[in-house]
């Protein structure tokens, strides 16, 4: 059996200019609205796994269907919101004179997040638990069908990644944050 993790293609919210923390939250919403940027193709690897599959397995999020599509374009796409990225914090505040890239906005509400902080999302310990379940979905689906390809995202891929290898699955210790990044799990 076999389980192939592939983080979506590059999103076609390319905005990167510093924002204040309700700029972000917009930012935010619209990263999470829009598919993939125009043109994206995944490297040889990551479309060969996708080709290898009938059925692949998404987020609900317009990137991760849509990377889907790119990969295999003739494979039933399978969506499931238990696949969606781990959410983060967005400050319900205005910070006076504070404007930071997005990359620098994700960064530290992630680390506050961790640490507890999850006010208007889910917490980080109930995210571990989503993992946990993705990652028996995926290996019922595996099971059924030989192998998995799901089409993911980074952070939750990583957490996936996680609990398979805890449950015995055997492949890379980290599944990488580049887009279209694809690892495979064997057992």
């Amino acid at each position: 059996m076999e389980i192939t993790l592939i983080r979506h293609g590059r999103s076609a919210q390319m905005e990167n200019h510093r924002m204040t923390s309700m700029e972000y939250k917009k930012w935010v919403d619209t990263y999470n609205h829009l598919g993939i940027a125009e043109g994206e193709r995944g490297p040889e690897d990551s479309i060969k796994k996708g080709a290898s599959s009938l059925i692949l397995l998404t987020s609900d999020l317009k990137r991760s269907i849509e990377s889907a599509r790119t990969l295999n374009p003739s494979a039933k796409v399978q969506s499931d919101p238990l696949f969606r990225e781990m959410e983060l914090p967005l400050p319900d505040i205005h910070l006076t004179g504070v404007r930071l890239r997005p990359n620098t906005w994700t960064f530290l509400l992630r680390i506050l997040w961790i640490c507890g902080y999850s006010h208007g999302c889910e917490s980080y310990i109930q995210a571990k638990h989503r993992a946990k379940r993705a990652s028996l979905k995926l290996t019922s689906f595996s099971k059924e069908h030989q192998h998995a390809v799901l089409i993911g995202h980074g952070f939750f891929n990583l957490y996936i990644a996680k609990e398979l290898q805890k449950s015995g699955w055997n492949g890379k210790r980290r599944t990488g944050s580049k887009h279209w990044n694809a690892v495979t799990y064997v057992k």
